[in-house]
């Protein structure tokens, strides 16, 4: 072969001892060979650097072998959140399974995720996407699902519409969160939420509110941040300042709780002696600091994982159910106890 020359599909043709059409329904994922075929054209595909002509592969219709991600959050932020580095390497370790890439992209706006996803599918660079961080009523779900996109809903099946959702069970976590407390005997407690807009950080508050009133716990306050260590600290700071302080605080995610037992140090208050905290999705951050954090554990990896597999069934033209993924379990640690 060439020096320099694109690999064709006839030279792992020949180099694997099977006709051109073989190898193109091994490549594109496709039934029509046999398993040990597939294997053995797959391996001389990747050991002569086969790359797909994505100009062909968009004209003709066949699988481009990558999935879509679009993330509306600031770059920065998605490097010190480890939700979604967990999460991503879940759907990256299916991906490796179906030899397929994951193709990334941050924008700064749900409108503009739209306008991306459009395009990747309208010029067929990818075979399908995720659709992460669900809003209620969001304008993602209508709009996608008419341009025709092969897609999983990350969310409870209520903000998916047509799509497949998959999601785990806030209302029952959150619900033993703060039955915990509860029995611990506190009473005041709050909760340092995510933006009011997004689908999961809604039903966590209205199951917040649902148990607490259930519970006849009537000093109970929700607060919306914009999931970010600083405002977790400016929040904290707002409640511990208050003239009814409270007892114990729910962090909607681990950045949060550290920064917030960050603030109770700096105002000279003892953790867990003067204030409870509870992280929500459990990671290496909260098990670092000290006192450990008390968390919701949630298996993330395993969440994008699911998230993954239930794609590539839709895109074998199954309609996959909507399912839930374990839901988040309590872990106590060194930051909940009884209140003084």
């Amino acid at each position: 072969m060439e020096v320099g020359r694109r690999v064709t599909i006839r030279d792992v043709a020949r180099q694997a001892g099977v006709s051109s059409a073989a190898v193109s329904l091994a490549l594109n994922d496709r039934p029509g060979v046999s398993d040990t075929t597939r294997r053995r054209i797959m391996e001389v595909a990747g050991r002569l650097g086969w790359t797909p002509n994505t100009a062909a592969v968009s004209l003709s219709g066949a699988r481009v072998h990558t999935i879509g991600l679009v993330l509306a959050k600031p770059a920065a932020m998605l490097g010190r959140e480890p939700f979604y580095m967990e999460f991503i390497a879940g759907v990256e370790s299916v991906l490796v399974e179906h030899g397929h890439s994951l193709l990334l992209r941050l924008v700064d706006s749900v409108e503009a995720e739209v306008e991306v996803q459009r395009e990747w599918w309208r010029s067929r660079r990818v075979d399908g996407s995720l659709l992460v961080d669900l809003r209620v009523d969001d304008p993602r779900i209508e709009q996608l699902a008419a341009a025709g996109l092969p897609a999983v809903a990350v969310g409870h099946p209520s903000l998916a519409g047509p799509f497949p959702a998959v999601w785990t069970e806030d209302a029952g976590a959150m619900e033993e969160a703060v039955r915990y407390l509860f029995a611990l005997g506190h009473r005041s407690v709050a909760r340092v939420g995510g933006p009011e807009a997004l689908g999961h950080s809604a039903l966590r508050t209205e199951a917040f509110l649902a148990v607490a009133a259930d519970l006849g716990m009537d000093d109970v306050r929700v607060i919306p941040t914009d999931f970010s260590g600083d405002d977790g600290s400016r929040v904290t700071r707002k409640l511990l300042a208050s003239a009814h302080r409270p007892t114990a605080i729910i962090y909607d995610n681990d950045i949060m709780a550290v920064a917030g037992l960050g603030v109770a140090t700096e105002m000279d208050l003892a953790v867990p002696r003067d204030l409870s905290l509870l992280a929500w999705d459990d990671s290496q951050l909260c098990e670092l600091v000290r006192p450990k954090l008390s968390a919701m554990r949630h298996d993330v990896f395993r969440f994008g994982a699911i998230v993954a597999r239930t794609l590539f069934e839709t895109l074998k033209g199954e309609k996959p159910e909507s399912k839930p993924a374990p839901g988040p379990v309590l872990v106590p640690r060194g930051s909940t106890a009884r209140p003084a």
